[in-house]
């Protein structure tokens, strides 16, 4: 089997200011090796890959405070596992971006297919287009901020952190949810399971400005939103409510 040279392939030349990896004359998987190489990220700050061209696992596994310019779309899983990496995806990315990630931001220029953000336990996860079904399904404490629409089943068992929509959500919204904050400013299909209408309180308001702030949108107010999460009839079976598990 033919192996590369890391010592004399593109990846260990001069710097670059950024460091420019070109997808079309290097391999990814030498991509992401040398993501888990850096040895200082203050040194090694601004990266920028070309050519992805739809590549899955785009940048999987960053862990260094780094900034990662993605200049086209992306396939599966690209930013999974992220710690303190900054990922921002020039075109639109596919199922399961920012899956399992821990801190750091991904910025999504365009749409993101489906279950953006499964399982995120922190960080910030921002799609400026829309994003697919099952967006934010399970999420663990990370926060996402959706321009546009999602689609049905979003936040489905989602634990805790944020789920922000400017847009409308699909059917099944929040479906056997726990203690997550879904806040949405357009219209919503239905509400799955256990989720129901809540009231926004100064805190919540306080919550959705920050987020809005962080993911840079200062064209809409906090106010505009409502408030979505668990009614907490579903943690214990209970025959009444047998009908809904």
């Amino acid at each position: 089997m033919h192996s590369t040279n890391l010592a004399t392939s593109p990846l260990h030349q001069a710097n670059y200011a950024p460091k420019t990896f070109d997808l079309s004359k290097i391999t990814l998987r030498e991509f992401n090796q040398a993501l888990h190489e850096v040895k200082d990220a203050a040194g090694e700050s601004n990266w920028e890959v070309l050519n992805p061209k739809g590549s899955h696992a785009v940048a999987v596994g960053a862990e260094h405070a780094i900034s990662i310019d993605v200049q086209g779309s992306v396939g599966y899983y690209c930013g999974g596992m992220n710690q303190n990496s900054t990922i921002t995806v020039h075109g639109s990315a596919g199922p399961g971006v920012g899956e399992n990630m821990m801190s750091g931001t991904i910025i999504v220029k365009g749409d993101a297919s489906q279950y953006a953000g499964a399982t995120g336990r922190g960080g910030l996860l921002v799609i400026e287009g829309n994003a697919s079904s099952r967006c934010g399904i399970s999420m663990k404490g990370i926060n996402i901020v959706v321009r546009g629409n999602i689609g049905h089943m979003s936040a489905f068992m989602a634990q805790s952190g944020n789920l922000v929509v400017l847009g409308d959500a699909g059917d099944a919204l929040g479906d056997s949810i726990y203690e997550a904050r879904l806040f949405v400013r357009g219209s919503v299909k239905s509400l799955g399971a256990d989720c129901i209408k809540k009231e926004m309180r100064p805190e919540h308001i306080a919550i959705l400005k920050d987020l809005l702030d962080r993911a840079g949108i200062s064209d809409v107010k906090p106010e505009e939103f409502s408030r979505y999460g668990s009614a907490r009839t579903l943690y214990n079976f209970n025959i009444d409510n047998a009908d809904a598990y």
